[in-house]
């Protein structure tokens, strides 16, 4: 058969169908071997908060970056900018949107990422992080829980206003200058082991949010990719309900083969491989052929009902070698031996 290309792979995924052979979701738009199934974007109308240590987000939500996590950054928790959720109005900054040239933006932001068209996805993400996330980044974490149980209707009025101020006209200006393939969302609303709140909340006070900022990609058939961390299962009926059709990174602590067969042709996962299950007892000293096996259970385990893709790697300290040697592993097992679980011809090199 002829070669198919990383982005005819990943569209298929997108379309719930089984792809040619088992991708790697590149979250960071990592290239290997020439392959990037997914090229991601979105537009940085405030400092970016992502790798810049003491930058501020769209809200005035400072950051801060750790080291330890490769540079990454986290809303500063020494900092609580909103103490009373009733005081939001007073506290919530909203970023001007008509300071920019968004055809020249777009322009450059898609220069960028360094994307072919022809063998990557497009995805264009929601700006800023998710609305759980900036709650918390607003309030610290015990503030925000603690406001979505005393007073819901005041956090649906700033979750609301920051929709109808800043988010859906951003959306629709990226419709308008940008040209892409899938809606990328997300908000890390789940621990590991258990989700932050119960279904009735989500139900409640996120689903109708996600559900507005769903929409726009929804009028135009695009397919909505959501990143939410943690055990999500609960959660996915109502995902489904705004679009999603793909969610990442699914970790190994949800029954991910339960999760496939239930919402097979309606969803597919992106994820199953977490390094606290998969980390060699010696580390930073381990056998590459530790990694390997690891990637190919994985493989193995969740790639059986053909809406999977691998999505895992390791966030080591800045620098650290043995992090970006397992990495590498991680992406020639994946790039090889995800060739063959469906009798895709493995390249030649």
């Amino acid at each position: 058969m002829a070669k198919v290309t990383a982005r005819e792979n990943f569209m298929k995924l997108l379309r719930c169908e089984t792809p040619y052979y088992i991708p790697y979701y590149t979250m960071f738009n990592e290239e290997y071997k020439g392959e990037a199934p997914l090229k991601s974007m979105r537009p940085e109308f405030y400092p970016s908060t992502q790798f810049k240590d003491g930058g501020t987000d769209m809200w005035g939500i400072p950051y801060k970056g750790t080291a330890e996590a490769g540079g990454a950054t986290m809303p500063d928790t020494t900092v609580i900018m909103l103490h009373d959720i009733a005081d939001w109005r007073k506290v919530l900054k909203f970023p001007k949107l008509n300071e920019y040239d968004w055809k020249l933006k777009a322009q450059k932001d898609f220069e960028a990422i360094k994307a072919d068209r022809t063998q990557s996805v497009i995805m264009m993400g929601c700006p800023g992080m998710g609305m759980f996330q900036s709650l918390v980044g607003l309030m610290g974490f015990e503030g925000g829980l603690c406001a979505l149980y005393t007073d819901p209707d005041e956090v649906k009025e700033m979750f609301n206003a920051m929709l109808e101020e800043t988010l859906l006209p951003a959306i629709d200006i990226m419709f308008d200058y940008y040209d892409f393939d899938c809606f990328g969302m997300g908000d890390d609303t789940c621990a590991k082991q258990v989700p932050f709140f119960s279904p009735e909340v989500y139900e409640d006070v996120f689903l109708p949010v996600y559900d507005r900022l769903a929409k726009r990609a929804q009028e135009r058939g695009m397919p909505i990719d959501f990143h939410n961390c943690g055990r999500i299962d609960e959660f996915l009926p109502f995902m489904e309900k705004f679009g999603v059709k793909i969610t990442n990174p699914v970790q190994e602590t949800n029954d991910i083969p339960a999760l496939e067969k239930e919402y097979k042709g309606r969803m597919s996962f992106a994820g199953g491989w977490d390094w606290d299950f998969h980390m060699p007892p010696e580390y930073p000293e381990f056998d590459d052929e530790y990694i390997r096996e690891g990637v190919r259970h994985s493989i193995d385990t969740y790639g059986k009902e053909g809406n999977y893709c691998f999505c895992g790697g390791v966030t080591g300290k800045i620098g650290e070698e043995a992090a970006m040697r397992v990495n590498m592993i991680i992406r020639d097992e994946v790039y090889h031996y995800g060739k063959k679980v469906y009798g895709y011809p493995v390249p030649e090199e």
